[in-house]
């Protein structure tokens, strides 16, 4: 009959739509309808250590006629990228701080890898690598991760003394800086369990809790609590800072010293009072164990424990000790030193 469809014409017309709900009912992905030039990475995250060289892949299965490759670093938190470099295959322009330590891997034609020298504590993150070519980008995106130790931060005012931007310059004085929410959670998965609040890389405030307890935020569940959104000047707390292997080493020198006679004595071993940083990713990644306070150059005094042993600070779990902050005229205790390799 005129103006009706026949049961083949409402099947061709109902099937594709049917299809489409069916296919994304499925979670799975629309299919692309261009070529695919970049291959996807066999492994998103890389994983590498301050001082170290690291590679981050990015590989063309074929060449389109022209394009270019960037190379950006995607802020946390800051809703931006920041560029590192740009090629045509030919020649590469390296862009800012990171740009300088930058470059292209070149181990074959279609290689686009990004090779960074010198990893710092501020390399790590997720960072995008996209081929520009006048009909359609693409891109694809790999985190760099560092090994690294998380500790736990107060001045000698005691606690919850830091703004974030204090907390933030805080950790950059100790060798380190703001440890990321999956930084302190690695930390809290390897034993860190810590019952005061700290301010984090991305402005939020929690503390990782591995004993539920009452006066640590009550007996619930295990895990990382959170004080939700804080302001970043007026609110004040610790810090948890982050920081990895290092360049140098640390060493302990006997005595009874006042803070003053520590400086003097690494001075006279070619060396500097170590950081709060330096002696933790001591203990974490050389193993440093030492039953001895010594002090370190923000006047605290600590000490490292990889075996632990019934005078040696009592606790049944390894870690960094601490006495606090004596007096820096108390002549009690030696010190450690770091000193480049």
């Amino acid at each position: 009959m005129p103006g009706w469809l026949t049961l083949p014409a409402l099947c061709s017309f109902l099937f594709p739509w049917s299809f489409t709900i069916f296919h994304k009912a499925l979670g799975e992905p629309a299919p692309h309808p261009g070529p695919h030039y970049l291959l996807p990475p066999i492994h998103e995250v890389i994983h590498s250590r301050r001082g170290a060289t690291a590679t981050l892949p990015c590989v063309l299965g074929a060449p389109p006629p022209s394009y270019k490759v960037r190379w950006s670093k995607v802020e946390p938190g800051e809703l931006r990228e920041t560029p590192i470099l740009i090629t045509n295959g030919l020649h590469a322009r390296g862009y800012g701080p990171l740009g300088v330590r930058a470059r292209m891997r070149k181990g074959h034609r279609l290689d686009a890898s990004l090779v960074i020298a010198g990893v710092r504590l501020e390399d790590e993150g997720r960072y995008r690598c996209e081929l520009i070519n006048g009909i359609e980008d693409e891109s694809v995106a790999l985190t760099l991760r560092l090994e690294g130790v998380v500790f736990p931060y107060q001045p000698s005012r005691g606690r919850y003394q830091f703004n974030y931007y204090e907390a933030k310059q805080a950790c950059e004085d100790q060798d380190g800086r703001l440890a990321t929410y999956a930084q302190l959670y690695q930390a809290w998965t390897e034993g860190l369990d810590w019952c005061n609040a700290g301010w984090l890389l991305d402005g939020s405030v929690r503390y990782p809790v591995l004993t539920a307890r009452t006066p640590c935020g009550g007996r619930g569940r295990p895990g990382i609590r959170s004080y939700g959104s804080r302001d970043w000047k007026r609110d004040h707390y610790d810090a948890f800072c982050f920081s990895s292997a290092l360049a140098g080493h640390v060493f302990f020198v006997p005595g009874r010293l006042t803070l003053s006679d520590a400086h003097e004595a690494c001075g006279r071993r070619g060396a500097v009072v170590a950081k709060v940083g330096h002696l933790y990713a001591a203990w974490k990644f050389s193993g440093l164990d030492q039953c001895d306070g010594g002090w370190l150059a923000d006047g605290s005094v600590r000490f490292p424990i990889t075996t632990p042993r019934p005078r040696c600070g009592g606790l049944p779990d390894p870690g960094v000790r601490s006495f606090g902050f004596p007096s820096p005229q108390q002549a009690a205790y030696g010190t450690y030193c770091y000193a480049e390799k």
